[in-house]
């Protein structure tokens, strides 16, 4: 099963899609599944369902980071590395959804009662953010040459 697809079973089996995306790579890169869908937990719905970045981004992002993250005060060359392809990903989701904004992927504001009422009784997160995850993660594995 390729990496987008289990990417996908977690976000089926319950988790939002920040912890999906990082969960999913995080053992590969040195850190324990529960600590990354705890660390990521966070992060779903826009970042605590306020509908800012996505949360599939957020996790990919993150997932960046495991792999080519700054982890000594001057490896600025780790950190150079990290940005450069954090903006590529960044680059190819937006090209490919037209934002990395939850609230505009969505078409639903996250952070009421009613909006979160709404998305759910539309059934959004399934139909799209289901997708976001899976993209997020098929980016993901080629900016990070992964396949």
């Amino acid at each position: 099963m390729s990496k987008a697809k289990e990417a996908e079973k977690q976000f089926e089996k319950g988790f939002s899609c920040a912890p999906s995306v990082l969960s999913t790579y995080s053992e590969q890169f040195g850190l324990d599944e529960e600590l990354a869908l705890k660390i990521a937990c966070g992060f779903g719905g826009g970042i605590g369902r306020m509908g800012r970045t996505c949360g599939a981004v957020t996790g990919a992002v993150m997932v960046i980071g495991l792999k080519h993250g700054q982890a000594n005060a001057g490896d600025e060359e780790s950190r150079q590395e990290t940005h450069k392809l954090v903006k590529e990903f960044i680059d190819k989701f937006t090209a490919l959804h037209g934002s990395i904004e939850c609230r505009e992927l969505i078409g639903y504001d996250l952070s009421s009662p009613a909006g979160l009422k709404a998305a759910r009784e539309s059934g959004v997160f399934e139909e799209k953010c289901h997708g976001l995850v899976y993209d997020a993660a098929c980016i993901l594995e080629d900016v990070l040459h992964l396949r």
